[in-house]
């Protein structure tokens, strides 16, 4: 057996005998020689590497740049974070994009005037016409922009005003369905003695009952006067199409006394059957010199926790509990319908009719009471029998 230290020796010693020496495997000799490259990029190459690698990082450099100024373009044209409700934003006369701009950013329209200005003039620019604008904060500019490009005339907020309104309920809804203009204004002009009802008494200063209830189409460049001046002249020309230009020849009131009427037919009438009764019975007491005792006059601008007992203790104008006669105005806003039955009041019953049974002569409606559900009423000719009838609403649960 042969031993392993002996056989490794001898293979050792036969490859040292068959090694021969080859320029490759000598660094120093490669470097002296001129017809072998040592260096894997070309020598006319080499002396661009270097300015190449700068060249990529700029370019680098300038897409991360210019993609920060995209993302942050972006964020100031559609920015976040509004309420999503619409406000008001008044052009003024002379206005500018220019110069509105500051104040659109401000009052919290847009994050970013400079941005905004550059958007417009992109987008071909607009031209402003003065008045109120409907826009919602932080809305993409474009959206500013169309806004912007409808002139107010041209836009338009529907605003119901029911029958039987007064004028704080007028203000009130007007400020709430189009949010820029002030129920205080409203309730000023109203009362202004400058705006001009042809049926408003010289000694009168206010306009309530003058203002026709309906729904009116609001523009956007209208301020609170214009939508009253707007309300006074459709009461007057429906006014002359029931005829009350003719009341004192119709009911022996004057056209305002008429609408008087009107406004407590409004406020008391809940179905139409019984409008033309409730002015017969309203014009028979006037006649005979006898109270009124209408509730909802004491209810006219009184207390909102003010009971029934209160009210008819409370010494007032409109109190006809204790006054003869009308109250010094209307307390509401009277429709076509109560109009109309002001003007052409129920006939009184004829003598046949039951409800004259021991009743004087002439037989007159005197009295009225709730007597079912639906807000309909029971007339009466003495107060025997419309005590009788408020027995009845009692029982019913319809009077308290």
């Amino acid at each position: 057996m042969i031993d392993p230290l002996l056989r490794r020796k001898k293979v050792q010693s036969e490859v040292a005998e068959s090694w021969r020496d080859d320029p490759w495997d000598q660094p120093s000799a490669l470097a002296a020689r001129p017809d072998v490259e040592t260096d894997f990029v070309k020598p006319e190459l080499r002396h661009l590497s270097r300015p190449l690698g700068l060249a990529v990082l700029i370019v680098v450099a300038v897409s991360l740049l210019f993609g920060i100024v995209g993302l942050w373009y972006l964020h100031e044209v559609n920015p976040s974070g509004g309420s999503g409700i619409e406000e008001t934003f008044t052009v003024n006369e002379g206005d500018s994009i220019a110069s509105i701009s500051g104040r659109l950013r401000d009052e919290g329209f847009i994050s970013n005037a400079p941005v905004f200005r550059w958007y417009v003039a992109r987008k071909g620019g607009v031209d402003l016409v003065p008045g109120y604008y409907q826009i919602t904060p932080m809305s993409h500019m474009g959206d500013i922009m169309a806004r912007l490009k409808i002139p107010p005339s041209a836009t338009f907020t529907k605003v119901t005003f029911p029958e039987g309104f007064v004028i704080t309920q007028m203000a009130e809804r007007l400020a709430d369905k189009t949010k820029r203009l002030s129920a205080e204004q409203f309730v000023a002009s109203a009362n202004d003695p400058s705006i001009v009802s042809q049926y408003r008494p010289p000694a009168v200063s206010t306009l309530e009952g003058l203002l026709f209830p309906d729904t009116y189409q609001v523009s956007g460049d209208e301020n609170e006067a214009q939508v009253v001046q707007r309300m006074v002249a459709l009461l007057e020309r429906v006014a002359r199409q029931v005829g009350l230009d003719d009341s004192q020849k119709l009911v022996g009131v004057s056209p305002y006394k008429a609408l008087i009427v009107a406004s407590m037919i409004e406020r008391e009438a809940k179905l139409g059957a019984d409008r033309a009764k409730i002015a017969r019975v309203i014009y028979n007491r006037l006649e005979i010199g006898m109270k009124l005792q209408i509730d909802a006059t004491l209810y006219y601008n009184a207390p909102a926790d003010a009971t029934f007992s209160d009210l008819k203790a409370l010494d007032s104008p409109y109190n006809t509990y204790l006054y003869k006669g009308l109250p010094p105005t209307p307390i509401a806003s009277p429709g076509r319908a109560a109009i109309d039955a002001a003007l052409h009041p129920a006939p009184n019953p004829s003598s046949g009719d039951p409800i004259c049974n021991g009743a004087p002569s002439p037989c007159r409606y005197l009295y009225y009471v709730l007597s079912d559900a639906d807000g309909g009423h029971a007339f009466a000719a003495t107060l025997t029998q419309h005590e009788a009838n408020v027995a009845t609403a009692k029982a019913a649960g319809l009077l308290p």
